[in-house]
């Protein structure tokens, strides 16, 4: 018997403890190992969790959980980050292994978690931290493992999935699909982790790990939220046959590395635009095997809980066999993070312009000045009296200079207001 505790029973504490409860038996008929929970740690032991919970369960204090011999696996579902990893760090060196679904802890420590695994013979599992029920992370650890992987593409988010999903479909305004998702509970009540794309950042961080096995930073990672994102650019991205997304990408190329977590347009083709709603994706290429994509629910108790225990699971056979799996080892080599000067994409760009002849001819100019040419243009219907949306594709573009364009048009007597521009992520193959 393999005896399990758990740190936190909030949502997805809930979700794990009812599987393995309910699918006690049906683990052991699979596996042949009984995983037992005996001791549950939580700040609130007196509200009704609508499941049955044993007489003396329940505790306040983690620390029962972590020093009672009957507990071989640390369940960490409390969330946080310092709390948190001073759990784990004590959880380890008793020689606990430890399951984690807390993505904002691994993203920003998890090189001292990594260490501190291999320092102390433990093992550590977190595929609950990334997509929730999608088995994402054990695919790209186990399934291609025999590939080099050079691109990763994903839909991390499901509440800015969500809003987008809606104002493509509805035409909706940002502002009243986020109240209307909070009312609903897909949205907290402060979205900001959520729409200005910090959740999605941690889930990147954690896949770029590893999948290229490089120690990115939080710092490293480009993040840009949807708040920003108006109705009239997700029409016009149609008419170009795109669909705008949040997207988190990582490429490696040529001893760069590239990780951004930002709104961009991907053509309609790509299998990634028709992921919709609170759904989750994420599309890997490996060098063998090409392009493949993981789909499913990104949170929620129960899919959730059954990543948590698929790591319960493998690990319990792994402890029985006193067989850990070798930590995940972070190395820079000769690599680095690609720069603005090195990163080139093609462009979405909008401007609110006065409607009279001369306008693009200048646009256009500072365009060539910077080395952006241009790919199609769109200058139609008035937004008010006297001035027009001026819609312009690039070829691809060095970001940089692309920036300094775009500031320098906005300065221009007849352009009003702010202007915009959306990367285009045409999604590799």
């Amino acid at each position: 018997m393999i005896g399990i505790g758990i740190i936190g029973l909030g949502t997805v504490g809930i979700g794990a403890y009812k599987i393995l409860r309910e699918h006690r038996s049906l683990i052991y008929q699979r596996t042949g190992v009984d995983l037992d929970v005996v001791k549950i740690a939580d700040v609130d032991i007196e509200r009704d969790r609508g499941i049955p919970l044993e007489k003396g369960l329940l505790t306040q204090n983690a620390l029962e959980v972590i020093n009672d011999d009957r507990v071989d696996i640390v369940v960490e579902l409390m969330g946080g980050v310092h709390t948190a990893f001073d759990y784990i760090a004590q959880a380890l060196k008793k020689k606990k292994w430890v399951v984690t679904a807390n993505k904002a802890l691994l993203a920003e420590r998890g090189d001292e978690i990594f260490r501190l695994v291999e320092e102390e013979g433990c093992e550590i599992g977190f595929e609950a931290s990334v997509c929730g029920g999608i088995p994402v992370i054990r695919a790209i650890r186990d399934g291609l493992v025999g590939n080099r992987i050079d691109y990763i593409l994903g839909i991390l988010n499901g509440t800015c999935n969500y809003i987008l999903t809606r104002m493509t479909e509805e035409g909706i305004s940002f502002d009243a699909i986020l109240k209307d998702a909070q009312r609903l509970g897909f949205a907290e009540s402060d979205p900001t982790l959520d729409i200005e794309g910090i959740d999605a950042a941690h889930k990147l961080c954690i896949l770029i790990r590893l999948a290229f096995h490089y120690p990115l930073q939080m710092k490293d990672i480009v993040t840009e939220g949807i708040s920003k994102i108006e109705s009239i650019d997700i029409e016009f991205a149609k008419e170009f046959g795109y669909t705008i997304k949040l997207l988190g990408v990582g490429k490696e190329e040529n001893g760069l590395i590239d990780a951004r977590v930002v709104p961009a347009m991907i053509p309609v083709r790509h299998p990634m635009s028709t992921v919709n709603g609170v759904f989750n994706a994420v599309y890997v290429v490996g060098d063998k095997v090409g392009p493949t994509l993981y789909y499913g629910r990104g949170a929620g108790s129960d899919p959730t809980g059954s990543a948590v225990v698929s790591d319960i699971v493998d690990m319990a056979c792994r402890l029985i066999a006193k067989s850990p799996r070798t930590a995940l080892s972070l190395h820079k080599g000769n690599r680095r993070m690609r720069t603005d000067e090195e990163s080139s994409f093609p462009y979405y760009m909008r401007f609110t312009v006065e409607d009279r002849p001369g306008v693009l001819s200048r646009i256009s100019g500072i365009l060539a000045e910077y080395r952006i040419s241009i790919s199609s243009v769109i200058q139609k219907g008035r937004e008010e009296v006297g001035h027009v949306p001026l819609v312009i594709v690039t070829h691809e573009a060095i970001e940089k200079d692309l920036k300094r364009a775009k500031e320098e048009i906005s300065k221009l007597p007849f352009v009003k207001g702010e202007s915009v521009h959306i990367r285009i992520e045409e999604g590799s193959s």
